[in-house]
């Protein structure tokens, strides 16, 4: 199966004590259904985030291109033609 088991300090169920653990044969802990809940949390809060961010980026991109229009159009240039 490619697991073994090996020890793991950390808490669980509020009590901080060695636990059997499954790890992969690279020494890698696999994580519980609830570890697991959370990272898929964390990654999709820090996905939203990064949405956010994105959509914030656009607005000023859009609030920038929409002044400089206007600069143009004040000038007597038409930036559409």
């Amino acid at each position: 199966m490619g697991v073994e088991l090996g020890l793991w300090l950390g808490v669980y169920q509020n009590a901080e004590l060695p636990w059997l653990r499954w790890w992969d044969l690279q020494g890698n802990l696999l994580l519980n259904g609830e570890e697991r809940a959370e990272q898929e949390s964390q990654r999709a809060e820090l996905e939203s985030q990064r949405a956010e961010l994105e959509s914030q980026r656009a607005e000023l991109e859009r609030q920038r291109a929409d002044r400089l229009t206007a600069q143009l159009r004040s000038l007597g240039v038409e930036p559409e033609v």
